[in-house]
């Protein structure tokens, strides 16, 4: 039709019109139709209007970046500048929208879309690590080893954040305030867990035997502080590792050739073969389903698994462990699930199986003999423009309102937390890390354990641009040896409920204090074994 203007609104109205003149439908019908329609419209737009503003914020922290020193100076991306003003503009409009009493259902709708941004990006991201071909292998099980040391770490930062807790509520909590043991766990709970974890374990604090009241405005409150935290205070890090050197020379060489810090080049984007990324991004979208479907499949094989033991375990067996008298409350019920395998497979995060699934991809790109579809340069630039706006999503979409409870116990808390994740990084890191990118890894590290992985990639990205250096790989393949033990798994949840409320505190952390110094130890010499093996090799 010549000199049809199509728009989303005229297709909007046609289908709307279709509807309504569709004669056989019944009135009912016909009205829940069209609301369909304009929920799916609305629900497009919003997404429209969200890629929108996002594009122009990053371009804006671009712009910031470029002409202002101070941003250049202290190695602040823009894709973090870009968040920080995304985060003033919703909270400046709904708090005017508030004061007007006006409808604040675009900003939360907004809000809501960034929200939504961070967990896919992630997946995406590693989607790409494995997908492009590896020019070089290490000998020996150098990358097995490297993994271990990670997943090792992880259990020091995390098993620490709560025998750290536990002590300071055992030595200057409670002699001054009336708060139950598991107090101490909210450490782990908010720092390592995070928002969901904090919301689980509102259930648990709740149990009987805890009575923590608020236990889940506690979490979250620790929650938010920790990604506060974690991302002021990283910046400090990144900045004081290049002072020191503690970043690898080929950054500062990048940041030289350029003329100005490459933390993230967002605003320094080459000439785009669109053909190339849009190849790029059709194979990490198929890497991404990948992962979907060996997830789908591993919780499914998990699930049957479960569901065989159950037909071989008696009930009552069920019912004696965990109630003596009546139903399992809610705390208990939690445990037992979390005790599942499903549970487990569960807890893995998405972003292992899409790692996975780009290497099933590669490898079958390679046995086909199409290997050079992968365009790694391209590959690298849309996994980095990814990676800038998943920055920009975590920065916007910060919650720091909560309440203010249990100030005084919680801030003691909080500093004891502080303490331990800013030892872990500067001292304990570099001496259990791999000695090639223990910094890289450290900061990755340090944003997981005092917020989310995303508020990790922050920090990475600000020394490793271009995801060179492994860390973020070795950080991935570690997570299965963790993530369903801590940080919100089967140990955070268990230990309140079997072991913190049923015997005296001082029981509890001597062995934890114990096990925690086997763990450094073990670590330790296991990388300065590998350091040796690599001096003289």
């Amino acid at each position: 039709m010549k000199g049809a203007c199509f728009t989303p609104l005229a297709f909007l109205i046609r289908s709307c019109n279709l509807v309504v003149q569709c004669n056989d439908l019944p009135e009912s019908t016909r009205s829940k139709t069209i609301e369909i329609i304009l929920a799916v419209f609305t629900e497009c737009a919003v997404w429209l209007v969200a890629l929108g503003v996002a594009a122009l914020l990053l371009k804006m922290g671009a712009l910031f970046r470029s002409k202002i020193q101070f941003f250049q100076r202290f190695h602040i991306p823009a894709s973090v500048i870009a968040g920080v003003v995304g985060w003033i503009v919703l909270n400046d409009v709904s708090r005017a929208e508030s004061l007007l009493m006006t409808d604040s259902l675009w900003t939360e709708h907004l809000s809501q879309v960034f929200g939504v941004w961070p967990g896919w990006l992630i997946a995406f991201v590693f989607a790409g690590m494995l997908l492009k071909p590896i020019e070089r292998r290490e000998k020996g099980g150098g990358r097995l080893a490297r993994v271990g040391r990670e997943g090792l770490m992880v259990w020091v930062i995390v098993l620490g954040q709560t025998t750290v807790g536990l002590l300071v509520t055992l030595l200057l909590i409670k002699p001054f305030f009336d708060v139950p043991n598991s107090f101490g766990m909210l450490i782990e709970t908010g720092f390592a867990g995070g928002h969901g974890t904090a919301a689980a374990m509102g259930q648990v604090f709740a149990h009987p035997a805890i009575q923590l009241s608020g236990g889940t405005d506690l979490g979250v409150l620790v929650a938010t502080v920790g990604l506060v935290y974690g991302l002021a205070t990283g910046m400090f890090w990144v900045n004081l590792g290049y002072r020191r050197g503690w970043v690898r020379k080929r950054v500062a060489d990048a940041e030289k050739t350029e003329g100005h810090p490459q933390a993230i080049q967002f605003n320094a984007t080459p000439s785009v073969d669109i053909f190339r990324w849009m190849r790029c991004v059709c194979l990490l979208a198929i890497a991404v389903g990948l992962g979907l479907a060996l997830h789908r499949c591993a919780v499914e094989i998990a699930t049957g698994l479960d569901q065989v033991s159950l037909t071989f375990d008696s009930q009552q067996t069920v019912e004696d462990s965990f109630s003596r008298e009546g139903e399992p409350d809610s705390g208990e019920v939690e445990l037992a699930e979390r005790l599942g395998m499903a549970a487990v497979i569960g807890s893995f995060p998405l972003f292992i199986f899409t790692l996975f699934g780009g290497y099933i991809l590669q490898k079958y790109l390679a046995l086909a003999g199409k290997l050079s579809v992968i365009d790694s340069e391209s590959l690298q630039g849309v996994t980095s423009l990814a990676m800038d706006v998943l920055v920009f999503a975590a920065i916007s979409t910060l919650n720091i309102e909560t309440v203010k409870t249990f100030f005084g116990p919680l801030l003691i808390l909080l500093i004891a937390g502080f303490i331990w994740t800013g030892f872990c990084l500067l001292f304990l890191s570099r001496r259990l890390l791999p000695q090639h990118h223990w910094f890289e890894l450290g900061l990755l590290n340090y944003g997981m354990s005092t917020g989310t992985t995303a508020t990790g990639f922050v920090l990475l990205r600000l020394v490793d641009p271009k995801l060179e250096t492994g860390a973020a790989e070795d950080y991935a393949l570690a997570a299965p040896l963790s993530s369903p033990f801590i940080g919100g798994g089967m140990f955070t949840i268990g230990l309140p409920l079997v072991i913190l409320e049923r015997y005296p505190l001082e029981a509890i952390c001597v062995p934890l204090v114990l096990l925690i110094s086997v763990l450094i130890a073990v670590g330790w010499i296991w990388n300065q074994r590998a350091v040796d093996r690599s001096s003289s090799g």
